[in-house]
């Protein structure tokens, strides 16, 4: 995508002004959002964004830009305005040896998005529509979002560095609202991968429909979930939300390196119960939130972040290693050219145990079974947080029973991983999209289904 001698006198002119580091970031991106609302194409767009970020280090600090002009004389004066905001003296003349990394690709696409017609895109929504609305007589409205994109970056910094990545990514999300005696509920399903429009071959969209609405139309009829503490079972899949955002976040270098993390100084330490071990596995196949290399250049890896509840390793870019004492490991992202990278989770998720669902559930005299996980609100430093239930069950007497409505978790992450007392079988993984200081970005999260032995939950006392 650039000029490789421009590169090269980019960088070589930036350290020779002062800064310690220089690296370059260049994104050529083609995407298609459409939507459709009971079963009428609202909008369907095609988008291309093309533009360059350029990133100085000087001992602590870090300053970004970025542009839309790729003409060397633009990129210089980029450099001097970033040497201004660093205030870095004279730097050194350094020769840099720029070498191309051999990236291999661990993520084939069969069909690429741009190769499929908008009309036959408009078909597969069509498909999860008729799914969902003819689920249920419940089922009043259907909103229906389809998303794909084809991401080519390029990387190059002042280690000599040069690599290329390509992502490619679809995703079909699907809400269904349900009504009932003047009430309404909704029930959402938005699976995604690194994948192509070969996607729909795994994930039919009919039964993306269906599985909106079931959850919708279940909900409907549903009581009111019960107050107060009690064993909660949190289903595998997408129940993993709540490790990401109230353990996940405070693993990243961005918290832990200035200390406004829980666990900030705890490796090695027992973080955990002795059944919990989670990682973070930018390598997984085709995953949603899985890449060759991460958007410093770095290869993707999978970092083992607790096991048997001893806390092993944090998630490190490139600008906070140094701090740390620690090497990058695969994990520096950013949402486009627009942002500056930083530590982000990939695919993130509690590892499998030796129990099975069904054991968990009869193993549980009286509790909440939390068949899926809606949305919530987490506090970063401290790890509290507040998550809807978007599918709840009352467990009694060892057997699921009736569907509740209404329930919200409570509690602090740190303190939730510690109560975890039995770990199933069932791994599974759900799709969505992070939010951080360096943008939005897809990321995997997951577990098996896990019982949490006490935990605040939020309903209606009767």
């Amino acid at each position: 995508m650039l000029d490789e001698k421009v590169v090269q006198d980019v960088i070589v002119y930036g350290i020779k002004k002062g800064a310690e580091f220089v690296e370059i970031f260049s994104e050529d991106r083609t995407s298609t959002v459409m939507t459709m609302t009971d079963g009428r194409i609202d909008t369907a767009s095609s988008d291309r964004e093309f533009g360059i970020g350029l990133r100085l280090f000087k001992n602590d600090q870090q300053v970004y830009a970025y542009t839309n002009v790729f003409a060397r004389e633009q990129l210089i004066s980029m450099v001097d305005r970033l040497i201004q905001a660093l205030s870095a003296g004279n730097g050194s003349e350094k020769k840099i040896d720029m070498t191309r990394n051999d990236v291999k690709n661990n993520h084939l696409i069969f069909y690429y998005p741009q190769e499929v017609s908008k009309t036959d895109k408009a078909r597969i929504m069509k498909l999860a529509y008729e799914g969902a609305k003819g689920y249920s007589s419940l089922i009043t409205q259907v909103l229906i979002r389809y998303w794909d994109y084809d991401q080519k970056v390029f990387i190059a910094n002042s280690d000599g560095l040069i690599a290329e990545d390509r992502r490619v990514r679809t995703r079909l999300m699907v809400n269904a609202v349900a009504s009932k005696d003047g009430e309404q509920e909704s029930g959402f399903y938005g699976p995604g991968a690194a994948m192509g429009i070969e996607f729909f071959n795994l994930f039919n969209p009919h039964d993306i429909g269906a599985e909106a609405a079931r959850v919708a139309d279940r909900m409907v009829k549903a009581d009111h979930a019960p107050a107060g503490k009690m064993p909660v079972v949190i289903a595998n899949e997408f129940g993993g939300v709540i490790f990401h955002e109230a353990c996940g976040h405070a693993l990243e270098a961005t918290s832990v390196a200035k200390g406004a993390s829980v666990f900030a100084g705890k490796l090695n330490q027992k973080v955990a119960a002795g059944c919990v071990s989670a990682v973070d596995d930018g390598t997984i196949p085709n995953a949603w939130g899985s890449a060759n290399i991460d958007d410093e250049g770095t290869p993707t890896q999978r970092n083992v972040l607790i096991e048997n509840g001893v806390l092993k390793s944090y998630l490190v870019d490139r600008f906070h290693a140094k701090k740390m004492g620690m090497k990058p490991n695969g994990c520096g992202r950013r949402q486009s050219y627009k942002f500056a990278p930083t530590s982000r989770m990939s695919n993130t998720f509690i590892l499998p145990g030796k129990h099975l669902p069904e054991e968990i559930i009869a193993a549980t005299e009286y509790g909440l079974y939390a068949k899926k996980m809606g949305g919530g609100s987490v506090h970063p430093s401290t790890g509290e947080f507040n998550f809807a239930v978007a599918e709840g069950y009352l467990i009694e007497k060892g057997r699921i029973t009736k569907p509740v409505r209404g329930a919200t978790l409570i509690g602090k992450g740190i303190d939730v991983i510690a109560k975890i007392d039995m770990v199933a079988n069932d791994l599974a993984r759900g799709q969505g999209m992070c939010g951080s200081i360096s943008g939005s970005i897809p990321a995997d999260v997951g577990q098996p289904t896990i019982r949490v032995s006490e935990l605040i939950v939020g309903g209606r006392n009767k």
